[in-house]
């Protein structure tokens, strides 16, 4: 196992701008590091990431594992019928979890505008500064709460950094962790309980 990081402070304009294509090619860097470093295939914890890496272009250097794919497979697995997601306000307005989601006859829910900037808030301010505060974890408990009275039976946790604010006896609804479900479908990958993934960036086959 390897690791590869590009800091995403290099690619925010791009975010700021909408300029996936941008994004992609920086993200390709880190996954021809790891092809050049030996690996089989390669996975992103950054939910908002795949947004860039589903825009058209070359293929990858390596196969991925796609991280809504194994958190909608989670959901599905677990008989979700509607499930609310939580992230940057970049993911909670982009079309990775809806598609995903979708294509498993789950619906997806996301807060609404001032929730959506509530999140993405203490994401960008506090969380990836490694500040947890009880009025923030309140906040997102809200936000969750008003997710459950639209019908959502279940929360993903589709930001890294979230579960550790956020905890699975705290949220008002059960929770998609979407980095430990990614890191325990790359291990069955790795070790034969799965098969290797295929996907090499670019639209996801439904």
């Amino acid at each position: 196992m390897t690791l590869d990081l590009i800091a995403l402070a290099r690619s925010m304009p791009a975010w700021e701008n909408g300029d996936h294509d941008t994004i992609r090619r920086t993200l390709s860097v880190s996954v021809d590091r790891l092809a050049g470093a030996g690996a089989d295939f390669f996975v992103c914890p950054d939910n908002t990431a795949h947004e860039a890496l589903e825009r058209p272009g070359p293929e990858l250097a390596l196969p991925g594992l796609h991280i809504a794919e194994v958190v909608a497979d989670r959901a599905a697995r677990d008989g979700r019928a509607r499930v609310g997601v939580l992230g940057t306000g970049f993911l909670m307005k982009g079309p990775v979890y809806p598609r995903a989601l979708a294509e498993r006859g789950i619906a997806c829910e996301v807060p609404d505008a001032r929730d959506r900037e509530t999140v993405s808030r203490v994401i960008f301010e506090e969380l990836v500064n490694g500040v947890l505060t009880d009025a923030s974890r309140a906040d997102y408990v809200r936000v969750i709460e008003r997710l459950a009275a639209r019908g959502c039976d279940a929360v993903a946790l589709a930001c890294t950094e979230i579960p550790l604010l956020v905890t699975p006896d705290v949220s008002p609804l059960p929770t998609l962790d979407s980095t430990r479900l990614l890191a325990r479908a790359a291990f069955d990958a790795a070790v034969g309980h799965r098969p290797p993934p295929s996907w090499r960036g670019g639209p996801v086959a439904g």
